[in-house]
């Protein structure tokens, strides 16, 4: 993969703009990330449904997280960031397509969030409230899906993707995530925008920093996540510099990636590889509606769907509408 080590004198490469994830690593302190920028591909997912701004905040967090954990692992299928709690937005459901194919939706309740508006009640953790985290890797029907699962205790997703770290993989990490709403010059409305950074410790010993999600899922075994670990002094500076690192410096759209890794880190050194391009794209297909349909529910029940003669079925992440005539299953299961 082509690399290029950000100079103390400058850039010395053209910069990615938006929509990127770009993996970087930080040799004179034990230490390797991504950084992800997204803009139009995350716009696109938010303004779709008309989202109230902290609910659209809370699934840009979620969006941006999912990209900066699911492009690491090298695998042909989907990498599956789910949430479900007790809050007012009870359900987050993002895919990451592989390698580069985004999508997500939040399901909330439209009372709970408007009280939660005017009580000033929007940070993440009072949103989601108490449940669970789950993150799958799905290679598809040949292969056994891998599937890990966090508590979420009213805290933030920075919070749980700490605590997903420690007890899965043991391995420091530190996860900054950072979603914005702005208006430039020119714009005919607000747009959104996202950007998250992953630091990651590497052991001396040579234990793997980038998670392969294990295949048991126990990731609140205390007995995993009690390992002491002696904080060493190359990843107290890589923690401070990125300390430093303000939310709209990260969501500006007027830095890039390696902008602010050259920011943040060109005193120590850091070293950039090529960004990997995202997109939002969703994986629906009047096919795979017809299967689903077909394979998971009985004539009886597909006949109580019927309306005026079709079954509708629309999308929940790109809003795409389907219509099917009953009579199409009968042919083919004959």
């Amino acid at each position: 993969m082509p690399e290029t080590l950000l100079s103390t004198y400058g850039l010395d490469r053209p910069e990615s703009g938006d929509d990127v994830v770009v993996p970087f690593t930080l040799e004179n302190l034990d230490a390797r990330g991504r950084i992800v920028r997204l803009g139009e591909a995350l716009d696109a997912i938010l303004t779709r449904h008309n989202y109230p701004a902290p609910v659209a905040r809370l699934l840009g967090e979620a969006v941006v997280l999912a990209a900066l954990i699911g492009s690491s692992l090298k695998f042909d299928g989907r990498f599956i960031l789910q949430t479900q709690t007790d809050g007012p937005v009870n359900l987050i459901v993002v895919d990451l397509d592989a390698p580069d194919g985004l999508r997500g939706y939040a399901r909330f309740d439209a009372d709970a969030v408007s009280r939660a508006i005017a009580s000033g009640e929007t940070r993440p953790g009072q949103l989601l409230g108490r449940g669970h985290l789950a993150m799958t890797v799905d290679q598809g029907v040949h292969m056994e899906r891998y599937q890990g699962i966090v508590a979420l205790e009213g805290g933030s997703l920075e919070d749980v993707a700490h605590t997903y770290f420690q007890q899965s993989e043991q391995i420091p990490t530190l996860v900054r995530l950072a979603v914005a709403q702005i208006t430039r010059r020119g714009d005919r409305r607000p747009t959104w925008r996202a950007g998250g950074v992953l630091v990651q410790y590497i052991p001396p010993h040579g234990q793997s920093a980038m998670p392969d999600l294990p295949g048991d899922g126990d990731f609140t075994n205390p007995a995993t996540a009690d390992r002491d670990f002696v904080e060493d002094d190359k990843w107290t500076v890589a923690k401070a510099h990125l300390a430093t690192l303000a939310d709209d410096e990260l969501a500006d759209p007027d830095l890039s990636a390696e902008r602010v890794l050259f920011r943040l880190y060109h005193e120590t050194g850091v070293r950039v590889f090529a960004p990997v391009g995202l997109e939002e794209r969703c994986t629906c297909s009047a096919e795979r509606i017809e299967a689903m349909l077909r394979d998971n529910f009985s004539s009886e029940e597909r006949a109580e769907m019927v309306v005026d003669g079709e079954i509708e079925v629309v999308c929940e992440f790109c809003s795409a509408d389907y219509h099917f005539k009953p009579h199409e299953f009968e042919e083919t299961e004959h």
